[in-house]
């Protein structure tokens, strides 16, 4: 077995290790000579590519192909998921692409699954539709089996908000807080790796730990469990105007993500249930942290 990940940073290095564990060969592609040595230091083969270039060359063979890299910051498509499938000199049986919750837009706080119509509302979840129309699209062409993983804020270690809750940057104030929904990271690798495994072609899969909360929820958590001030509450419209356009998308697309179908029909079960269960997790030393961040 031969997988392929592209875009093999902290998640991806956290499913290549999963998959490797089960004795299937992967190789990591990766943008720079840098992300590669880490990929080395966790003995996982890595090649480097620029999928911004005009075209990519010899990107290796395999069963399953993963896509777990960004789209462009600017436009409504991906050309860079578009330039990969381009560069496929075989289709792999399976492909996976990590798109995100945001194709499904404000849904006012409700409970969501699969089948919630999509309508993005920012330019990123637009983007992330264009290359989940490219995947399944793909895949009914060539007759192989194409699945979507719709993800949400991803946490874990080296992703806890340090710097903001260092600079003592407010926050929506409590009952104003739209609901947001959270994935650890090895949750994430390990839900993509059983939807490589068992996931039904051409099918979407939320991948959260179904216990949604509010971004202000969690930022008020990660504050006491890093022994940092509280941040200071305002109110939602003030917040919006100061906050970055991606956590301005978050508190602008309030949902519930259901993980239903990935939990009954595929088996899966999340190791960190809930935040409770997952943030004191983040404060140990992890190995992919420590890969990225060089020699020691």
């Amino acid at each position: 077995m031969q997988a392929l990940i592209v875009g093999c940073g902290d998640v991806g290095c956290r499913l290549a290790l999963q998959l490797m564990a089960r004795g299937i060969t992967v190789t990591g592609i990766v943008r720079s000579e840098a992300s590669a040595a880490a990929l080395g230091r966790l003995g996982i083969k890595a090649q480097t590519a620029d999928l911004d270039a005009d075209a990519i060359a010899d990107l290796p063979a395999a069963d399953w192909l993963f896509h777990f890299a960004p789209p462009p910051e600017k436009g409504e498509s991906d050309p860079r998921f578009a330039q990969v499938l381009d560069a496929l000199n075989l289709p792999p049986a399976r492909l996976i692409y990590l798109s995100t919750s945001a194709v499904y837009g404000d849904c006012e706080g409700r409970w969501i699954d699969e089948g919630e119509s999509l309508k993005p509302k920012s330019a990123r979840g637009y983007r992330r539709l264009d290359a989940e129309r490219r995947a399944l699209a793909y895949g009914e062409r060539h007759g192989i089996a194409a699945m979507i993983l719709r993800v949400p804020g991803i946490y874990g270690p080296g992703r806890l908000p340090l710097q903001r809750l260092k600079s003592g940057t407010p926050l929506v104030q409590r009952d104003q807080s739209p609901y947001t929904n959270r994935i650890h990271a090895d949750d994430l690798a390990s839900a993509a790796l059983r939807v490589a495994e068992a996931g039904d072609a051409g099918a979407a899969y939320n991948v959260s730990d179904g216990q949604p909360t509010t971004m202000s929820d969690y930022f008020f958590r990660c504050a006491a469990l890093l022994g940092l001030p509280a941040p200071p509450e305002v109110p939602l419209a003030v917040a919006l105007q100061t906050m970055s356009p991606m956590l301005k998308s978050f508190l602008e697309e309030s949902k519930r993500l259901s993980n239903r179908r990935l939990v009954d029909q595929l088996g899966w079960q999340p190791q960190y249930a809930n935040l409770e269960a997952g943030l004191p997790v983040c404060l140990v030393d992890d190995r992919v942290v420590k890969a990225f961040a060089g020699p020691a």
